[in-house]
């Protein structure tokens, strides 16, 4: 790999692992279309360039998740026997939605990325305001969703959290605590959606070099390397900045980034 891609991977991670820390996202909105515009570039074939990305990016998301729930515990931010119970439901869905994926035509998979986008971009501009907490949940509610929120992470490769904070805080969990639980079951997400990626592409990429499964192994590296470096300094100026604002340019992102995904297919 030449020096250039090297320093451009580096510089992706580095800014994924900012924006995840400033704004407490996932990287999977910024890296699958990324990847999926330059893999072609190193020799992953047309038809797998879509399955690569979804894969490469969650294996990426380990690093960046990890840190996150770590940071979190130390803080006291994560209700541990609620994150075991949804884990579970998050592996199992996580794990099987990665088969369908693999057998997906890629042009569905950035179909649904690309909606996926939109409607996350769409909920962080025109987010209204707070619902009231009802607590309603149950152990069996909390499996259920918890293995959809798993089976839509592996098919858009997102740590869940967009879909996971909101319910956990309409069950009468605080913020800051729904937060913290839900970049632990992100981990789960993220190990579970890799090793999953990587059983179902061992077959399909044996003759692609540098690949692993559905992982692109030199820019899972150096992404996960600078990614794990500027999250902390995310984090730090998250403190500083008007958070707000910065979701709202962020989602505008987003949806560039979803158009032009679809305008790839359409």
């Amino acid at each position: 790999m030449s020096i250039e891609w090297v320093l451009a991977f580096l510089l992706l991670g580095s800014v994924v692992g900012f924006i995840a820390g400033l704004l407490g996202v996932g990287g999977g909105g910024i890296l699958v279309p990324v990847l999926a515009s330059v893999l072609a570039y190193h020799g992953i074939p047309e038809h797998m360039v879509m399955h690569v990305a979804l894969g490469t990016s969650m294996a990426c998301i380990v690093a960046t998740s990890f840190s996150s729930a770590y940071a979190h515990h130390k803080h006291q931010a994560v209700n541990w026997p609620i994150a075991g119970l949804m884990a579970t439901g998050c592996i199992i869905g996580t794990f099987a939605a990665t088969f369908l994926a693999a057998q997906s035509n890629a042009v569905y998979l950035t179909l649904f990325f690309a909606l996926f986008m939109f409607y996350t971009a769409l909920k962080m501009l025109f987010k209204g305001r707070p619902k009231e907490v009802i607590k309603t949940g149950t152990k069996t509610k909390a499996v259920v969703w918890s293995f959809v929120v798993g089976a839509i992470s592996a098919l858009v490769s997102i740590g869940g959290g967009s879909l996971l904070v909101p319910y956990l805080n309409r069950q009468g969990i605080k913020m800051s605590e729904a937060v913290g639980t839900s970049a632990a079951i992100g981990l789960a997400i993220a190990l579970a959606g890799t090793l999953g990626y990587l059983f179902n592409g061992l077959g399909q990429t044996s003759a692609v070099a540098n690949t692993f499964g559905f992982v692109y192994l030199p820019a899972m590296v150096l992404i996960s390397m600078a990614s794990i470096i500027s999250a902390p300094f995310g984090a730090k100026v998250s403190h500083k900045l008007p958070v707000t604002l910065l979701k709202k340019l962020f989602a505008l992102l987003l949806l560039a980034l979803g158009i032009k995904m679809l305008w790839v297919v359409i």
